[in-house]
């Protein structure tokens, strides 16, 4: 799954730590994310979405 995370993130003027630690995971899990090696549960991804107020498909797709 592709993903806008870092876009985002970065964005908003939040460093890996600081999203890591409002999203109670680690910031290897963020990293992990960004380098799309890693997608996140649904309740993750949700949480991800809240927390920059958006939809979850405005960070998170499928490609093509």
């Amino acid at each position: 799954m592709k993903n806008t995370l870092k876009l985002i993130r970065k964005a908003q003027g939040l460093s890996q730590q600081d999203l890591a630690e409002r999203l109670g995971v680690s910031r290897q899990s963020i990293i992990s994310i960004e380098r799309e090696r890693y997608d996140p549960s649904l309740e993750l991804a949700l949480k991800i979405a809240r927390t920059f107020g958006t939809a979850v498909e405005e960070i998170f797709f499928l490609e093509g």
